[in-house]
């Protein structure tokens, strides 16, 4: 019988080849779609242009053949009225993955043919028929026209469509190991010379049975790179494609290594570690809070023996930090959030429960919510985020909301586009620059951001759009009580974040104190400010998680937690993200960044997992800051990451490509790079609607919220 410690010896293992096997497939679904839309765009150049064509007589093949093959021009590729036909129509169609499967086959007859008429090795011939060939059988990737059109055209009435899709599927799941098994048995058959030694005959064996594979081919592929760099031949670079195809999609299931990972691997886990992880399992971990730090959390459960029930107020993850472009109309509310349910579609031991929390029980261990459900726990994880803070103020709300949601988000840009549609009406001059009036109070990287994005929405979004009014000359001022914006930030990038609000047309005000907010300004000092449209960026709260345990809290309210972020004296309770105050950043307080919450979360999850299977937890809690970054604008951004300072252009490239990142869902990647993108090129902002009651007024009459003294408008 095997020993305790040794069947958790073999399930660390287990776990160990299971993240080595998702690192890989993570990466793949990164590389494969860039490299697909490589192989097609060379295979359409090599049919299309006639020194593509000549390319192909590079090749060493003596010289008779080569001087042969040099003189081989496209013309007589197109000697026939269909070839010319296919080699004009089809390039653009492959190049766009348009009927890919339809016309890779004649474009491989065309090419193939033209080889053959000049004596070109059979391997040279092999190699394109390959590529060719895993378009017939697979089609194309997810950068193509028929991966994002065929869901719509195979699930519609036309004739016999539902049946296509169905055999077009089945050809692609059948016939993808077939074709990677016939890459493996070329690129060894290219190994197996007349004088190979013992090492390459090794080599091919080991690509033929798929053994670390991997592995195997990154050598050929130095080869290959090596031989490039003296004889750049078409040829040669098929070969080297072939190469590269091993290495981004694998051997296959026909292979050592699918077998290990398609058939070992799951045996092996379903006799060490028993039944596979469900809802159904015994521990329950209830996880509330959809965020980065409950998302982090549940993910980091998925091989755990436990049943996980993640509880969250809306059906959908949300990426914040782009909240702002949602509200200024350079994106739509879809492009930065994703159906919760969608991120758990796979993993068999986490459920979704959309519910909003009111109170928890830790004596019976229940959490309840608003519909009067009452939830099970034995261990719960917090991570409900924070909301805005007016330190007091709350009645200043109505006047200048904040930016935590996307009804947040959607109501900002409603309000904003509304102040430029009004001040087009508008008669009154006074009036129309109260309206023309946008304050952002808090100069942190919220309000330095949304402060950047009203401001180039206004001098480039919306120009010539107007006639009554230029939207350029609209004033947007950034209110910060601090003695400088960024204040996290060193000195000298709060400077430079400064300079390049004001020359994005910025009002920066700092030591500036807000004393009044209502729907006609605000009271800053002893200066009355018309101003119609306000926004809140400068304080938040953490949510009543302290309120439902009775739990000691900070002046936020954020929970006081343990070095394990457990609350103290309730051991089975932890706290993440802005609900937490932990010092777990060389003693300071964690701070309320996305990277500290999802940090938060991997880490309960391996204290849980330690837990249920009575190792040693891991240490105390340590966050990792790796950089805080800001963007005013399109062009300039600041970036701090302690060994290096970043502010300009090169700081902008850098916030957009590690926002992009972040974002969860390919979908979501390519729509914000390709909105930014257009953008960029066209200072357009494509998603500029008013949503809503349009007649809600921006101001009110009743000021009996907040006492305003009599001041003199500041006009």
């Amino acid at each position: 019988m095997q020993s305790f410690r040794g069947r958790y010896s073999a399930i660390g293992l287990m776990r160990a080849a299971e993240r080595f096997i998702a690192v890989l497939r993570f990466t793949q679904s990164i590389v494969a779609p860039f490299f697909d839309l490589t192989i097609r765009l060379w295979l359409a150049q090599l049919v299309w242009l006639p020194m593509a064509a000549r390319s192909l007589a590079d090749a060493p093949m003596g010289a008779a053949t080569g001087a042969s093959m040099r003189a081989f021009p496209m013309l007589r590729m197109t000697a026939h009225p269909t070839a010319a036909i296919i080699e004009i129509v089809g390039p653009p169609l492959l190049a766009l993955g348009l009927g890919t499967r339809i016309v890779a086959l004649p474009m491989a007859l065309v090419i193939i043919q033209a080889l053959q008429a000049h004596a070109a090795p059979p391997l040279a011939q092999l190699d394109l028929a390959l590529l060719f060939g895993w378009y017939m059988i697979v089609g194309a990737g997810p950068l193509s026209l028929d991966r994002a059109v065929a869901r719509g055209i195979f699930d519609t009435a036309l004739p016999f469509a539902n049946l296509a899709g169905r055999v077009l599927g089945g050809l692609k799941s059948t016939g993808t190991p077939i074709m990677l098994m016939a890459v493996r048995l070329t690129l060894a058959a290219s190994l197996l010379t007349p004088f190979g030694t013992a090492g390459t005959m090794a080599w091919a064996l080991i690509l033929v049975l798929g053994l670390l594979t991997r592995v195997a081919a990154l050598p050929l592929l130095g080869v290959a790179a090596m031989t490039m760099m003296v004889d750049p031949s078409a040829v040669l670079l098929a070969r080297t494609l072939l190469v590269v195809m091993i290495v981004v999609y694998g051997p296959g299931s026909i292979s050592v290594d699918g077998l290990i990972v398609d058939r070992l691997l799951p045996q092996l886990k379903r006799r060490w570690s028993g039944a596979v992880p469900s809802v159904t399992a015994q521990h329950r971990v209830v996880i509330i809070g959809g965020g980065f730090g409950g998302i982090a959390t549940a993910k980091s459960l998925r091989h755990c023996d436990c049943a996980v029930t993640l509880i969250d107020q809306h059906n959908y993850h949300l990426f914040q930090p782009l909240l702002y472009q949602v509200a200024t109309g350079g994106l739509s509310p879809a492009d930065i959030a994703v159906p919760i349910r969608g991120l758990f579609r796979d993993q068999a031991n986490a459920r979704i429960l959309f519910g909003r929390v009111e109170a928890v029980d830790p004596m019976a261990k229940m959490v309840r919510t608003a519909d009067g459900n009452s939830i099970g726990y034995d261990t719960l994880v917090i991570a409900t985020g924070a909301k805005h803070a007016y330190f007091g103020h709350d009645a200043w709300e109505p006047y200048a909301p904040g930016l935590k949601t996307i009804d947040d988000a959607t109501d900002v840009r409603r309000r904003i586009l509304l102040a430029f549609e009004r001040a087009e009406n508008a008669q009154d001059a006074v009036e129309r620059a109260a309206l023309l009036t946008f304050a952002i109070i808090g100069g942190g990287p919220t309000g330095v951001e949304l402060a950047g994005a009203i401001a180039e929405l206004a001098r480039h979004g919306l120009a010539h759009e107007f006639r009554a009014i230029d939207p350029a000359q609209a004033r947007v001022i950034l209110f910060q009580a601090g003695d400088r914006v960024l204040p996290t930030l060193p000195e000298s990038l709060s400077a430079a974040a400064a300079e390049a609000l004001k020359a994005a047309g910025v009002e920066v005000r700092t030591d500036a104190m807000v004393g009044a907010v209502d729907g006609d300004g605000l009271l800053v000092g002893d200066q009355r400010i018309a101003c119609r449209t306000t926004f809140w960026a400068a304080g938040v709260a953490a949510s009543p998680a302290a309120a439902w345990l009775g739990a000691a809290s900070d002046r936020a309210g954020r929970l006081v937690v343990g070095p394990d972020l457990s609350v103290p004296d309730r051991p089975e309770i932890f706290a993440i993200g802005d609900t937490a105050l932990a010092h777990g950043w060389a003693g300071k307080p964690v701070p309320g960044l996305a990277p500290a919450a999802k940090q938060g979360g991997h880490y309960v999850a391996a204290v849980i997992r330690a837990r249920l299977e009575d190792k040693a937890p891991p240490p105390a809690f340590r966050y990792r800051h790796a950089g805080s970054l800001a963007t005013i604008g399109r062009r300039a951004a600041v970036a701090d990451f302690g060994w290096i300072k970043l502010s300009g252009p090169l700081a902008w490239w850098l916030w957009g490509g590690i926002h992009v990142l972040f974002l969860a869902g390919a979908r979501n990647r390519l729509s914000v790079m390709i909105e930014w993108f257009w953008a960029y090129l066209t200072f357009g902002r494509g998603t500029r609607l008013i949503t809503g009651d349009r007649d809600t007024p921006l101001r009110t009459e009743d000021h009996t919220l907040i006492s305003v003294p009599a001041l003199v408008r500041d006009g």
